[in-house]
């Protein structure tokens, strides 16, 4: 990673909750306006997000952003305004039968996102997630038989949000094997939650793909982010930028530390591109 010249930066992309929200409702409004800036000074801005698709649309609609996102980790990356699919990950069958048996062994029933229209979330008839959780997907959900989910579609993540830390714990050392498990605290539920990606998939994947498809030189990007999940992106980014109460995994990979979402830290960045 270098910061030699911020003028070489062809594309800035985020995280979301804890980089430019802390909650989607509390969002300051001058990070909304320096995403605006960018715009007007001609540089993309790409969401990358462990968020499914409808509750990355949803939020960033509410605040007049009309962005394209990578979402679940890498799993998939689509232009929000046109609804172009740029990008797909996913597991291979094998692997997402790998993962649901770690989850059953520990006696838990997963979310699992599919590539698919709404709805695009399966679950068991008694989800371990955190209840807010669950209401949450709202029609973007479908009770079903998950061993025949895993065996017949493309999953493209798991997760299990706001339970107990030892939980996700244990539940991050079963997956370790056969998966990408993000374990972190959980901002908007409490306790800690897991999201499950194949081990080949990450966030920088679906932003290289954006690259390519757009002519942009992935050595010419800024990344933003403050979790586990944004790892990989922060280190292959030319400039890494985290939020000063990031993830300590985050905070290892920063060339530049700025004050939190609340406090409007995103704002910094216009001084670096």
């Amino acid at each position: 990673m270098t910061d030699s010249k911020f003028t070489d930066i062809e594309l800035v992309v985020t995280d979301l909750d804890g980089t430019l929200w802390e909650t989607p409702d509390a969002t300051p409004p001058e990070n909304v306006a320096a995403v605006a800036e960018l715009g007007r000074r001609g540089v993309p801005v790409l969401v990358a997000t462990g968020r499914r698709l409808g509750s990355t649309r949803a939020p960033l609609t509410q605040l007049g952003l009309n962005l394209p996102a990578v979402v679940l980790n890498g799993g998939l990356g689509v232009d929000l305004a046109t609804g172009t699919r740029f990008h797909r990950g996913g597991f291979s069958s094998q692997e997402a039968v790998r993962v649901l048996d770690a989850f059953d062994r520990l006696d838990l029933q997963p979310c699992v996102y599919v590539d698919s229209d709404e709805p695009s979330v399966r679950v068991a008839s008694a989800p371990s997630t955190h209840p807010g959780h669950l209401a949450s997907f709202g029609s973007d959900v479908e009770v079903a038989d998950l061993v025949s989910v895993v065996q017949t579609e493309t999953v493209l993540s798991f997760s299990l949000l706001g339970t107990e830390q030892v939980v996700a714990d244990r539940l991050h050392e079963a997956l370790l094997a056969v998966s990408v498990p993000h374990n972190a605290p959980d901002r908007q539920y409490g306790g800690h939650s897991i999201t499950v990606a194949p081990s080949n998939v990450s966030k920088w994947d679906g932003i290289v793909s954006f690259c390519a498809a757009h002519g942009l030189n992935q050595h010419r990007v800024l990344v933003i982010g403050d979790g586990p999940n944004d790892v990989e992106m922060l280190e292959a980014a030319a400039i890494a930028v985290v939020p000063a109460d990031g993830h300590p995994d985050a905070l290892s990979k920063a060339d530049h530390v700025v004050a939190t979402a609340a406090d409007g830290g995103w704002v910094e960045l216009l001084d670096m591109v």
